[in-house]
Order: structure tokens, then C-alpha cells, then sequence
């Protein structure tokens, strides 16, 4: 979930602590690709966010979103040129759109936050171009998450790979430090010059969070204070990885069993 940081000092996480987030990011993993399995035409958002709490409370988890600053869902479910933070209700996914899952789990007092968007049945070429974009551009920023190098590196990876592909990276929304609480410093824009901003360390530990949309890349916020839309109404795409940064290089806490590094999105759901 994304959102602006509290704290003013990042964190850096001990080898245990680092442990219990992945703990954390394999129930959230295990969940989206549940998640993944159930959009099919005719479900609804609320019910999805049902079968997300059961999985997560059934594995000892917190659905760590329901009731932060007074949001009433276990996950956000965006469809179309909604960006982020959707509330689940009784909007029913129908063939053609797209619908991003954004999810956060609290284990043990550690939080993991993970975020993936998913075709329904037939898309547009449009539709699964961006989506393999966006996740393109999260790998990207992944790749920048070792000791030495610079925040403005992994902000700036985003923005090369999104825009040389034509799409809008969106610019009023930011990644952020996880694993105490939901968000910690530091904030992590899409965009940025390399070389600029604190140095990575090992212990520090990232919710990298890329939202792209397919025109503008401005935002606005819908009636309910909470959804956020592209300003032109264009399709939306959002993937997150939570990142814990070592020694031996970038450590991804969230990866889906499902997910295979550089693999491309493909329709999932036809004939549902």
C-alpha cells in the first residue's frame, strides 16, 4: 500500500528481523497467487477480500491493511484506470479488464507488502503490454537494491523502463521503507536521477512499488477519499515487491510461487 512515511530515519533491520518479514511475505505471497486463482468473471472485489482474510488468518497471519487509518478492507482491489487503494465491494470483474491486488500482512509483529495485477480472460494488447512494463520496471528496481548504491538508483530504474516504453509512471505516489510498522521511511518515488539520495545499506528493508498508467501519469482521488484514478481514465497497472537489501545483493521476501523473474504476464481466467 502506498502511501507518505511517518518516521525520519531508515531503519535497518538485523538478520532475524529480516527473517520474520519473509515470513511475513510468504503468507502474502501463497495469498496472491490464491488470489490470482480466484478472479474470474463474476466475482466480486468483497468477495476476494473475504478470501483474503481467511487465508491470511488461517496461516496465523493479520491482514495489516483492515482498520490502517480507518481503511475498512483486508486488500485493495483496483479494476481498470483505478490505480491503487480500492476498496472491495460489490463490483463484479468481468473479461477484458485488469484488477490490481495490493495485500499487506502483519506476522509476529512484522509486516511483508506485496502488490500484483491481474488479466481477466481476453485483454488488449495494450492492457498486457503494460502489465509487463510495470512488473518489468519493478524488476529493474530490484536489481539497484545492493549496499552502495543509491535510492535515486532504484527510483530512476522505474522511470527508464516505464518511459522509454511510453507509459506514464506515476509521480504523487511512493514506495516505502517495511517491516516494524507498514510504512517507514524511506519514502520511493518511480522517478529520480541516479546517484542521488541516502546510500543503500544491508539491513534496510523496501516495499518498491512501481504504478504506471498507459497515458498521464497524474492521479486523482475519488469521492470516497480513499481510490485513486488516472487523471485521463487510462488502464493502471501496480506490482510490489518487498526487498530486504544484504550483503549478497538484493533478497525479495514476497516472491510468488507462481512468479518466475523476467516471465511475461499472460490473460488468466478465460472462460471463467
Amino acid at each position: 500500500m502506498c502511501c507518505a512515511a511517518w518516521s525520519r530515519v531508515i531503519v535497518r533491520k538485523s538478520s532475524a528481523e529480516v527473517a520474520k518479514i519473509a515470513a511475513a511475505g510468504r503468507i502474502l505471497a501463497d495469498c496472491l497467487d490464491f488470489l490470482a486463482e480466484a478472479v474470474k468473471p463474476g466475482v466480486t472485489t468483497l468477495a476476494l477480500d473475504q478470501m483474503a482474510e481467511k487465508f491470511i488468518r488461517e496461516r496465523g497471519g493479520v491482514p495489516t491493511f483492515k482498520g490502517y487509518r480507518g481503511f475498512p478492507g483486508s486488500i485493495c482491489a483496483s479494476p481498470n484506470e483505478m490505480v491503487v487503494h480500492g476498496i472491495p465491494g460489490p463490483y463484479e470483474v468481468k473479461g477484458g479488464d485488469i484488477l490490481s491486488l495490493d495485500v499487506g500482512v502483519t506476522l509476529n509483529g512484522y509486516v511483508a507488502d506485496s502488490a500484483m495485477t491481474v488479466p481477466v480472460g481476453d485483454v488488449s494488447d495494450e492492457a498486457l503490454a503494460l502489465l509487463n512494463v510495470t512488473r518489468a520496471s519493478l524488476e529493474s528496481a530490484i536489481v539497484q537494491c545492493e549496499p552502495g548504491k543509491r535510492l535515486g538508483d532504484i527510483s530512476h530504474a522505474v522511470q527508464e523502463v516505464v518511459e522509454n516504453a511510453g507509459f506514464g509512471v506515476v509521480r504523487s505516489l511512493v514506495g516505502h521503507g517495511v517491516g516494524r510498522v507498514m510504512h517507514e521511511e524511506p519514502q520511493i518515488p518511480n522517478f529520480g536521477e541516479v546517484g542521488r539520495g541516502p546510500r543503500l545499506e544491508a539491513g534496510m528493508v523496501f516495499a518498491i512499488e512501481p504504478m504506471v498508467n498507459v497515458g498521464t501519469w497524474d492521479v486523482y482521488v475519488g469521492d470516497d477519499a480513499w481510490s485513486i484514478y488516472s487523471a485521463d481514465h487510462s488502464l493502471s497497472a501496480h506490482f510490489e515487491h518487498t526487498v530486504a537489501i544484504t550483503e549478497r545483493g538484493p533478497e525479495v521476501l514476497t516472491r510468488r510461487r507462481s512468479e518466475k523473474m523476467g516471465a511475461e504476464v499472460r490473460a488468466v481466467g478465460a472462460g471463467g
